[in-house]
Formats: structure tokens, sequence, C-alpha cells
């Protein structure tokens, strides 16, 4: 099949996906993976090759970008010594345990390695396809390390393939291999985020932004392969950086523009890396000889079970350990129990990092000769993949409901503290923001009243469900925009006293006025939103969400931004 064809058939088997899958209550990326499987059994669509390349180059960059512009850097810095231990330590503990069992079936020692690196390390797109019922500090450290883990991964499949085609490594190296890896990674991805950010700052044109926004993870990650690091750490703290300094950087119109298009793509490019995977395991499965497809099929489920084993082990391991050494009351707080730890296990989905790792091994040793179990690294590396999706992405829901994981209500409390905090900051800079833009006692009479009026409406959502300690804070935000209103209202009637009254200003005038306002308004919710993230009150995702409120209302007063 042609490209053009190719494209097609996945654009079809997409839409297709999305369609059935509400309908049937069947989470889209397992659709779309059995949809691939049963098209694989045509002989034409067999012959679709997918390069190691097109993994790494042109799907995994988009994908992690977003993963990570989306991602909460407050939950990262909260839980990073729990996301550095899994990203790590875990990566290493599963590619040793599944190499050991995969030589003790039959696989040589080399393969077996490099087998391990490919299935250790956890998918982040598949992760955030497949685990969004999880409470949301659950989700997010569980994205957080699959976002950084494949640094570690890339290490152990590098020196294993060294090892396989006759080359030799020393614990120096090795060591100066991970270094490389991850520092040189992070690097890369600070460096072209700062770059970004010189150029960014320049630009206002919505186009040209999203332009400079999309090179941004294509350059992260030819950056750090040209210094032999991690690209897929690179292109990971680019998004963690961008996120985070995108309002200095971005318009209201190039953020509703990127919104749009991002998760699109993103989208897109998902649904077809799965059905890809189904392509893909036909096709190893037709080329492996019938004799040995129940000996690699028991292989592939010897080494799926190792790998949840393997996770639920360490992970008890690390808090038995972190327990002993750490005995303070915040780290207490942060203790998981055994039924959360079996969650975490069933969550780790496998995805592409681990079939492009599987298809970048090499078809020959140094010596030239055929590199031993390189099909049989595919097979079960794709059965893996095929069974964490199938059988652990149906199973998470009912795992989840028994485990009964608490409730984690915090975003929606700060959401609703962080709007009644920039909307009591608005009302109390109104009376000066007027008096600085020259808008007349009428307008901001206006704007006062509707933001009054949301406030209250806003108070009614609030009092239904949140807890006293909230209920006193709003009370003692009520009193302040209360007090500041009074003040501002007897000040503007001892004004009106004393001066003498001006001709009435014409409609169009009078709205100029009220959007003039309401701008400098918006800006003035914008800097408290931005504080509250920084110091810590509010995280990631609250900003997101009041960000995007505020950029819509903005565009309706200013219209939408043509693009030249």
């Amino acid at each position: 099949m042609n490209g053009l064809e190719v494209t097609v058939l996945l654009g079809i088997t997409v839409l297709t996906g999305a369609i059935l899958a509400p309908r049937f209550r069947v989470a889209m990326p397992l659709l779309l993976l059995v949809a691939g499987l049963a098209l694989g059994f045509i002989p034409e669509v067999r012959e679709i090759e997918l390069p190691p390349e097109t993994v790494l180059l042109l799907f995994l960059p988009v994908l992690l970008f977003w993963e990570s512009m989306t991602t909460s850097l407050r939950s990262i810095r909260r839980d990073f010594r729990g996301i550095f231990l899994m990203s790590t330590g875990l990566v290493v503990a599963s590619a040793f345990a599944v190499a050991g069992i995969a030589y003790a079936v039959g696989l040589p020692w080399d393969a077996a390695l490099i087998l391990g690196a490919a299935v250790a390390p956890t998918d982040a797109t598949a992760v955030a396809a497949l685990g969004r019922m999880l409470p949301r500090r659950n989700f997010m450290n569980l994205k957080a390390e699959s976002l950084t883990n494949d640094g570690t991964a890339l290490v152990i499949y590098g020196v294993a393939v060294g090892v396989a085609v006759g080359g030799q490594y020393t614990p120096l190296d090795i060591t100066g291999l991970v270094l490389l890896s991850y520092v040189g990674g992070a690097a890369a991805g600070v460096a072209v985020a700062g770059v970004a950010y010189l150029v960014m700052r320049r630009l206002r044109n919505t186009l040209n932004l999203n332009i400079a926004l999309l090179l941004v993870p294509f350059t992260a990650f030819l950056v750090a392969e040209l210094v032999h690091a991690s690209g897929v750490l690179a292109v990971v703290v680019a998004g963690l950086i961008i996120a985070y300094i995108n309002p200095r950087i971005s318009t209201a119109a190039s953020r509703r523009q990127a919104a749009w298009t991002w998760p699109l793509g993103s989208f897109l490019l998902n649904g077809s890396l799965f059905v890809l995977i189904g392509f893909e395991v036909q096709a190893v499965a037709h080329e492996i000889p019938g004799r040995e497809i129940g000996w690699l099929a028991v292989m592939t489920v010897a080494v799926w079970l190792v790998l949840l084993v393997a996770r639920f082990v360490f992970q008890t391991t690390s808090v038995m350990i972190i327990r002993l050494l750490d005995r303070r009351p915040s780290q207490r707080l942060r203790r998981t129990t055994y039924r959360a730890r079996i969650v975490s296990a069933v969550a780790g989905f496998r995805g592409a990092v681990s079939l492009a790792i599987a298809l970048s091994v090499p078809l020959t040793t140094s010596a030239g000769e055929e590199l031993p179990g390189r099909d049989e690294i595919i097979f079960v590396t794709a059965g893996v993949i095929v069974l964490t999706l199938l059988v652990q992405g149906p199973l998470l829901p009912v795992v989840v409901r028994w485990a009964r994981l608490p409730d984690d209500s915090a975003l929606q409390q700060e959401l609703e503290l962080a709007e009644r905090a920039i909307t009591g900051a608005a009302l109390t800079a109104v009376t000066q923001l007027a008096h600085d833009h020259g808008i007349s006692e009428e307008i901001r009479d206006r704007l006062t009243r509707d933001y009054y009026e949301y406030l209250e409406r806003n108070n009614e959502r609030v009092q239904a469900r949140e807890q006293a300690e909230v209920d006193r804070q709003i009370a003692d935000l009520d009193r302040r925009i209360e007090g500041t209103a009074s003040a501002a209202e007897a000040s503007a009637t001892a004004t009106a006293l004393l001066e003498v009254p001006a001709p009435l200003p014409s409609p169009r005038e009078r709205d100029a006025e009220y959007s003039r306002l309401r701008i400098a308004v918006l800006d003035r919710k914008r800097e408290v939103l931005y504080r509250l993230r920084r110091e810590g009150a509010v995280d990631d995702a609250v900003v997101t969400q009041i960000q995007t409120r505020l950029d819509v209302e903005e565009l309706r007063i200013t219209g939408v931004e043509v693009l030249d």
C-alpha cells in the first residue's frame, strides 16, 4: 500500500473508532488496537512497515510535548522523590526481572536484557488515554513517571545492544551514559525552552506564535540526539517549562488556537499509533514460524505477569524503606495502601516507546552475524503491549472501584477559591483601574454590578459543598470585598456631590469604555491568578482552566484575531 492509501485507511479507522467507542462504552485506544489487529489479517495491510524513526521522530515529540504541557509541575515537585524512584529504580528492576524470566524460558541473555529494556517503561500516551478514572494525584504521578522513565530504559537498551553486538562496558561507562542521558536531555530541554522564550516573547501574530511552539518539541529532540542524550526527556523538560512561562510569551488568541489544534493533532496521532501497533503485531506474528508461536506466547504472558508483580513489589519495598527512614508527618500523608499499589500496578500500560525500542534492535552484530533473538524481542514486546492495553485497560476501572481510593476534591476547592480570589481582587481594583483609564462612574458601577452578580452565583455553588474552613475563607474574602466596595461607593458619592455633572457619553462611547475597563480588569485577574500559582496555592490545572475562561472573555470583547 502506498502512503496515501495508508493515510486514508488510518483516518477512516480512527474516525470509526471515535464514533463507535462511546456507543459501545469502550475506551477508544482499545477499540483502535482491536481494529488494527483485525485489519492485519489483510495481507496488503501486513506489508505496512512501521520504522522506529517514525515513532521516535514524528509521533513521540508531539505526543509527549502535549502531555507534558498538560502535566502539573506542582504535582511533580510535591512527589518528586516517588516519581524519581519509579522512573529509575523501577525501570532497572523491571528490565532485569524480565530478562531473568525470558532467559529462563529460553531466550539468550543479551536478547533477554534488550527485551527487558523495551518493556520496562510505561507509556505516557497510553496512561493519559486509559488512566483518567484515577484520582488526580495518582494519575499525575503515573503520568509524570511515564514521561521521565524512557531515559533510563534507553540507557539500558543502549548498553544491552552494545554488548549484544560485541561491545564492552565498565560500570564507569554505564554511569556516564546515565548522566549523559538525564543531564544532557534536561539541559537540551532547558536550552531550547530558553531560546523559545526569547523568540516567542517578540511575536504577537497568532500563527507565528504557534508555528514557533510546534518547533519546540522537534528542536529539543534533535538537540538532545546530537549530543547522544535522551530526546524524550528533552521534550518533556521543554514542555514543562513552556507550560509555566506560556502566559508571558503568548496571547489570548494564540492560546485558544493552540488549545484547539494540539488536542486534535494529539488525538489523531495517538489513534493512528494504536492502529499501527495492531498492524505490527499481525506482521510479526505471521513472520514467526508456527512451531515457535506457542513458546513465544508463553514467554509473552510470563513477561507481562513479571511486569505486574515487579511493579507492585518495588512500590511495596520502597514504601517500607521510606517509612523506616522518613517519619515526618508530611511523609505519613503520602503513604499509600496496598490497594493503591495494586491500582498502580494495573495502570502501568506499555505502548509506543516499547515498540520503537524493539523495532530499533539491529539485524546483525559487529562481526556481520545475525543478531539472535531479534524477531522474538519484537513479538514478545508487541504481545506485552496488547496484553497491557486489552487486559489491564478494561480491568483498571474495576480495580479502582475495588480499591475505594479517597476522592480527590482538592482541585475543585482550589478552583472555586481561585475564582473568588481573582474576582475579589478585580472588585477591589475596579475603582483604581477606572481612574487610571479615564472611565466614567457609570461604566465603573456597571462593571462592579456585573462582578457582584457573578460572585453571588459562585457563592451559591460553593456553599452547597465546601467545608467549614473553606466557608470561613470565603466569608473573610466577602467582608474584604464589601468593605472595599463600600469605601469606593462612599468616595464616589462624595466626589459626585462636589463635581458638576458632565454630559452623558453616547452609547458607543459607553460600550468602548466598558470594554476597555473589562480588559484592564481581566489583566489584573491574570496577575492574581499567576501569583497564586507561583505561591503554590493553586494547581497548574486550575490556572489553565481559569485562564481559558479569561481568554475566551477577552476574545469576545476584542474580537477573534485575523491571521495575516
